[in-house]
């Protein structure tokens, strides 16, 4: 049976909500973040990049957009940004 779940498509049956939030967040990060002991000692950093994820938290905890965040690292893109962002939110509405 297939859900539509917040814009996104979750092949689960019989599932709680979170196991399905969980699965959207996993799903919504793979070739977006990822963690590689020969890249950076292991620290999160957008994939392609050596940019870690602490710098889009950083720039955004800071008062700066989005867009400044990527004019700073060109390498990062958008929709890379965007995810982090959403994963974060589901994050969130899990834990309310």
């Amino acid at each position: 049976m297939l859900d539509a779940v917040c814009g996104v498509r979750v092949c689960f049956l019989n599932q709680a909500p979170s196991a399905i939030l969980l699965r959207m967040k996993l799903d919504k990060l793979k070739g977006v973040v990822h963690s590689d002991p020969e890249i950076m000692g292991g620290t999160p950093v957008f994939v392609g990049t050596r940019v870690p994820l602490q710098n889009l938290i950083d720039y955004l905890e800071g008062g700066e957009s989005i867009e400044d965040f990527i004019d700073a690292f060109p390498t990062v893109k958008r929709e890379q940004a965007i995810a982090v962002i959403e994963a974060g939110k589901l994050t969130m509405l899990e834990t309310v």
